[in-house]
């Protein structure tokens, strides 16, 4: 059976993207409680513990897929359905509904552990496990699966009182799957053990210090409230033990060490960072400074935290053995917890967006770029390098990185004062002050700009490739790719090392490129208000065509596929490398075929750096060149389309853009055509010279072969000629300079004659000469060595008769006993 290779498209209909219960039925819910409009704004901006709305406040994602299967949060309810019958079938599309009797609140966040067996659901208050289905539902009848669930936390999130939840997720060293982490916008940071216990949690961080009592803080309620978290990564350091947060004011703070109380952590990795501190250590040991013993201080400290890791670690996983995962638990030794470090000096600071009062931070991401096929350790210049994001409200990112990573450190009496500190790269704006600032108000009317306030941006990493991630709202989704940073960071690297010299790296890095930005799609130009998007995923399933899902508060989906790339595109370019040693040795000048003076005798027609096609002709990522428009589902009720001013704006908008991107594509496909044109000619040219040197070839192996081997035969007679009468001339001249041999060359020989009688002797039977005293010499050596082997053999089997006898003399009774009888 032919599949099509669009088939995401077919989704747009599936009965799953149906909206929830609540928006069916007599006393169904308008839809425009789903749009984020000047009307709607205090339902997004406001948090009220007793009321949990559906609207899509806060962060959202209520989308994930399990292998081949898609799980869908709509209210209160979780569907389920398997996208490979969807891709063979696309007339008979179902889903199945979750049976979860203690899940009585909207759903605002899933999370899939990395088993896959466990699914976290959040609200904007309450949180819970849902053990999902085994494979094969589909084929089961019932439209209702009956699940077993569970609250999680209910005396720290099910509360009046309890702080809204902010993000949840597993973390992937948890033993089994089963460590869910929670954090709460007061900085408290809960790690569930949902196979010990779902109700107290294992562990508590604190990002927000408590208040001190009597006490008055002049400080923005923003800075103590956290707005998400993120892990480190890393691979011989401390980034995998690291956590991220930041605060809505933008401040970032870090804590350093963290390990569940649980942990499946791979053998080599401890490994690697034992190797870590030990370096660290050699290389301080040859300071004496202050600061190096305080730093030696703190080396000791996380020894010994990496001492009490090995020592968990079972027989058989001795460094380089294969590395497994292995059941750990965080350290006792060290009494006092993890300090939290920070806030994070930004170097420079980042910019503010033009026409933009700020906002808050909503959402941060760490990216990392490890080479895992990379076994050896070699690689590019920024393998290892790690990039932190924030996004913030007014559609800003910032691409920080993290050329200091974080170390562990722990609570004293005396905080440290160095705080860490991330280099801020450039500053992203995604646009959304100048897209609402260009719509025209009535007089007296809200600004659209103030929608920004129940803007949530939020992160999704890219599973497939690391370079490249997606921020979605409330009005689209972007597409960000850092290959061109990491491509032009390695090449100042690369510069940096064969100059010697920091000027190259600043010049390079001035001259470096920024993130791509691609607007993916958009849910606002077509009327005042927007359909958030709430979910966005990507499948990492071989039997799922790589993708990308895209879901409106409205259930709208949005699919297309991407375009999956070989070559990775952080790595450098292949005109950026250096040469190799064959390249080289033929650039180097021979010193035998020197090249005449003049213009060379043959000039290229093409240049010198190869040909690149025109940025209107590149689709490597699949994103389309204009967003998509991603508008709510017409019902019977609705009046259709509607042409208003805004609609004609649009219109006009992306009828300009299609004109640009026309133009753009017809000059590219002439460029295109022009080098083909010129590559054509530059072969034609090539054959005829190719030919001439052909030409040149015959006519040196057959006509000029015998008149050049006839004149090489002439010119090494004419050399030995003049080697003859070298010879002569050079005896001439010694002969008139010294005619007869000199006294010192006369006592020369004579000592030479000397010499040669002592060895050889006077005559031929000489005994008194060296040769024959030398033959003498052996002959006796050989006829004494057999009775010396004799008397050696009885030696030995007389003290094996006797052996009390040389036990009871000591050694130097032995030896008197051995000179007597010698001399006997």
């Amino acid at each position: 059976m032919h599949l099509d290779q669009n088939w995401p498209a077919s989704l747009a209909d599936h009965p799953i993207f149906s909206l929830p219960k609540a928006f069916s039925g007599p006393l169904a819910r308008s839809t425009s409680s789903l749009e984020l409009s000047t009307n709607s704004l205090s339902s997004f901006t406001n948090v009220d513990p007793t009321v949990d709305e559906l609207t899509p406040s806060g962060r959202r994602q209520v989308m994930v897929l399990k292998d081949a299967d898609l799980i869908v949060a709509a209210g209160n309810e979780v569907r389920i359905t398997s996208l490979a019958d969807a891709k063979v079938s696309r007339t008979r599309q179902t889903y199945k509904t979750l049976h979860t009797p203690n899940i009585q609140f909207e759903i605002h966040q899933i999370s899939l552990n990395p088993s896959g067996k466990l699914l976290a659901v959040a609200g904007a208050f309450q949180v819970a496990v849902i053990v999902l289905p085994r494979a094969g539902f589909s084929r089961l009848i019932p439209e209702t699966l009956d699940c077993k669930s569970v609250q999680v936390g209910q005396f720290y999130h099910a509360t009046n009182m309890a702080a809204p939840i902010a993000k949840i997720e597993w973390h992937p060293w948890g033993e089994a799957g089963s460590t869910l982490m929670v954090m709460t916008t007061d900085g408290k940071l809960r790690e569930y053990d949902i196979s010990v216990d779902t109700d107290e949690p294992q562990q508590i961080l604190s990002f927000i210090p408590e208040r001190k009592a009597n006490s008055f803080l002049a400080v923005d309620s923003s800075e103590r409230e956290i707005a998400s978290f993120t892990l480190g990564k890393g691979r011989a350091d401390w980034g995998p033990l690291t956590i991220y947060a930041v605060t809505k004011s933008g401040d970032i703070y870090s804590i350093c060490p963290y390990l569940p109380q649980n942990a499946s952590i791979p053998s080599s990795y401890v490994h690697s960072l034992e190797c870590f501190i030990s370096a660290k250590q050699e290389f301080l040991a040859q300071g004496t400074s202050a600061e190096t013993r305080n730093l030696s201080t703190l080396y000791d400290y996380q020894h010994k935290y990496v001492t009490a890791l090995i020592k968990q670690l079972p027989p058989g996983t001795v460094f380089p053995s294969v590395s497994r995962p292995v059941l750990i638990h965080p350290p006792s030794t060290i009494k006092s917890p993890p300090a939290r470090q920070g806030p994070f000096l930004l170097q420079p600071s980042p910019r503010i967006l033009d026409g933009s009062d700020g906002g808050d931070a909503t959402d941060i991401a760490y990216l990392s770029f490890d080479a895992e096929s990379d076994e050896d350790g070699d690689g590019t210049e920024t393998e290892h390098l790690g990039v932190v994001v924030v996004a913030f409200q007014d559609g800003k990112v910032d691409v920080c990185l993290d050329v200091e990573k974080v170390e562990a450190r722990w609570e004293t009496k005396v905080p440290s004062r160095d705080l860490p500190m991330l280099a801020v790269y450039e500053t992203i704006d995604l646009g959304l002050v100048s897209t609402l600032s260009q719509i025209s108000i009535a007089p007296g009317q809200t600004p659209l700009s103030d929608l920004l306030q129940g803007n949530h941006p939020v992160f999704l990493l890219d599973p497939i490739h690391t370079e490249a991630f997606y921020v979605y709202h409330a009005f689209g989704v972007h597409g960000l790719n850092i290959g061109p940073v990491l491509r032009s960071l390695a090449a100042a690297l690369h510069n940096d090392d064969d100059s010697g010299a920091t000027t190259s790296l600043n010049v390079t890095l001035q001259k470096s490129a920024g993130t791509t930005l691609t607007e993916v799609t958009d849910c606002s130009k077509i009327d005042r208000c927007s359909n958030p998007v709430i979910a966005v995923t990507i499948p990492n399933d071989v039997y799922l065509t790589y993708s990308i899902f895209i879901l409106t508060s409205a259930m709208r989906i949005t699919s297309f596929p991407l375009n999956l790339r070989a070559e990775s595109p952080h790595a450098p370019s292949s005109h950026s490398l250096p040469p190799d040693k064959d390249s080289e040795r033929f650039n180097q000048k021979s010193l035998w075929l020197t090249p005449l003076e003049g213009p060379p005798a043959y000039v290229s027609l093409l240049q010198k750096t190869p040909y690149m096609p025109a940025p209107a002709l590149d689709r490597s990522s699949g994103l389309p060149k204009l967003p998509q428009l991603s508008l709510p589902k017409t019902t019977g009720g609705d009046r259709g389309f509607v042409l208003t001013p805004d609609t004609l704006r649009y219109l006009g908008e992306v009828g300009r853009a299609l004109a640009n991107q026309s133009t753009a594509i017809k000059l590219a496909v002439k460029q295109a055509d022009e080098r083909v044109k010129l590559q054509q000619q530059e072969l034609y040219r090539m054959a005829q010279k190719a030919g001439q040197m052909n030409v040149l070839v015959e006519q040196l192996k057959v006509h000029r072969r015998a008149a050049s081997e006839a004149r090489l035969a002439g010119i090494q007679a004419k050399q030995k000629a003049l080697l003859a009468r070298l010879d002569r001339v050079l005896q001439e001249m010694m002969e008139r300079a010294s005619p007869g041999i000199s006294e010192n060359e006369t006592k020369w020989f004579e000592e030479l004659g000397r010499m040669k009688a002592e060895v050889m002797g006077f005559a031929r039977y000489d005994d008194q000469s060296l040769v024959s005293r030398t033959r003498l010499l052996e002959s006796e050596y050989a006829r004494l060595t057999p009775t010396l082997k004799e008397i050696l053999e009885k030696e030995k089997r007389r003290n094996e008769k006797n052996p009390e006898i040389n036990q009871g003399l000591g050694f130097s009774q032995a030896f008197e006993l051995g000179e007597r009888s010698n001399s006997e």
